[in-house]
């Protein structure tokens, strides 16, 4: 495989291109807003001056892999002549659904269709399409070009051939594929969320605060960072929606949704991207929770 289309180019969609491209691939990011693909070119553009700046890349590595990069606001034109097409889009199903009955229609027979989503079912996924046996996922961790781990999920239909081709892709940029099975969550998030969830809930009950919850996680568990910031920088939309993907496909109550997270999402404070969750993220006050008047 040699030419990607990724759609989406926001936090995670400029992230997938900027590895393709970076190792060498032709990659096509596509977006129905030209402000955004801007927006993720421009972030590329910055993440590789980071590398660069830690001599981890040249001058010549960066001009070379912003050259690989193509943009493009038409769907049927960004995935014309794809063998693989990495859908990063919103975390909706029902956009999800529509953007691969698109695909279906346009790519060639050939073509592999992946996903990134992070919690939502491949095989709903892929019954979308005429072809369930090329549809898989491919759900990188963020930050992208920093993170090793690529979860590759089956659907129910995926095929061992798609199954072995995006494996050994995942390899080729420098990734560390690990296969699992289609059930809500996957691996990754069916235990990270709940986790963070119980942080959520242990701040709802009043038994510590945000920093003391995060102090303890990353003190007394070596967790890099603590769940209450994780969740910022993840977004609390983003695990609002995986939550209730688990809740709705597992109908069971130790998947639901802090009250405290609800109402956190329901007033826009969704983390970093709005500059406030359960740290102020703003200028005059970074890193100062605010989770509290939502209790």
């Amino acid at each position: 495989m040699e030419n990607i289309a990724v759609i989406g180019a926001g936090t995670m969609g400029n992230g997938i291109a900027h590895v393709f491209a970076q190792n060498g691939f032709k990659v096509n990011l596509i977006d129905i807003s030209q402000t955004s693909l801007e927006k993720g070119m421009a972030t590329i553009s910055k993440n590789l001056d980071r590398l660069l700046e830690k001599e981890r890349i040249t001058a010549t590595d960066k001009s070379d892999t912003l050259n690989n990069i193509s943009a493009h606001t038409e769907l049927s034109e960004g995935i014309r002549g794809m063998d693989l097409v990495v859908e990063a889009a919103t975390e909706n199903v029902d956009l999800k659904l529509d953007i691969f009955e698109q695909l279906d229609r346009h790519c060639s027979a050939n073509t592999i269709l992946a996903t990134n989503t992070s919690s939502i079912s491949i095989t709903q996924i892929a019954a979308a399409t005429q072809r369930p046996e090329k549809v898989i996922g491919m759900h990188f961790m963020n930050p992208v070009p920093i993170m090793q781990l690529v979860e590759i999920i089956r659907g129910y239909s995926t095929s061992d051939e798609t199954t072995a081709a995006v494996m050994q892709l995942s390899v080729a940029l420098g990734k560390t594929p690990t296969e699992v099975n289609d059930y809500p969550g996957f691996v990754a998030n069916r235990i990270l969320m709940p986790m963070i969830n119980e942080a959520i809930e242990t701040l709802f009950h009043g038994v510590a605060g945000v920093r003391e919850i995060d102090t303890v996680m990353k003190l007394g568990m070596a967790h890099p960072m603590g769940p209450l910031q994780l969740a910022d920088f993840i977004g609390l939309d983003v695990c609002l929606s995986i939550l209730n993907v688990m809740s709705d496909g597992f109908k069971s109550p130790k998947y639901a949704p802090c009250p405290l997270l609800v109402n956190m999402v329901r007033a826009g404070k969704l983390g970093v991207k709005t500059g406030e969750g359960f740290y102020d993220y703003s200028e005059s006050r970074k890193a100062e929770h605010v989770a509290a008047q939502f209790v």
